[in-house]
């Protein structure tokens, strides 16, 4: 079975209170980003595991959502979301 689930992601760290305020992108918003690839696991929410530049990330690739995430081996600090950048 092939898979055509995408290779990399960009994962972006965003404050919630920020987001999109006065038209603001969430590349804008935006106070770390990376660059994850796929490792080839399937992480414990049963998604597509990627990690990359300190964060390790379960995406699911169909919606591009955020699943589960460590951020340099711990959870996202309170205030902060994780988005799949466009």
């Amino acid at each position: 079975m092939t898979t055509t689930d995408p290779q990399r992601f960009t994962v972006l760290l965003v404050p919630e209170h920020v987001e999109g305020k006065d038209g603001a992108t969430v590349e804008d918003s935006a106070v770390r980003s990376a660059v994850v690839e796929a490792t080839g696991e399937t992480g414990a929410s049963g998604y597509p595991r990627y990690a990359g530049n300190g964060i390790e990330a379960d995406i699911d690739p169909r919606t591009r959502t955020v699943e589960a995430l460590l951020v340099d081996g711990k959870e996202l600090v309170y205030g902060l979301t994780a988005k799949v950048g466009s």
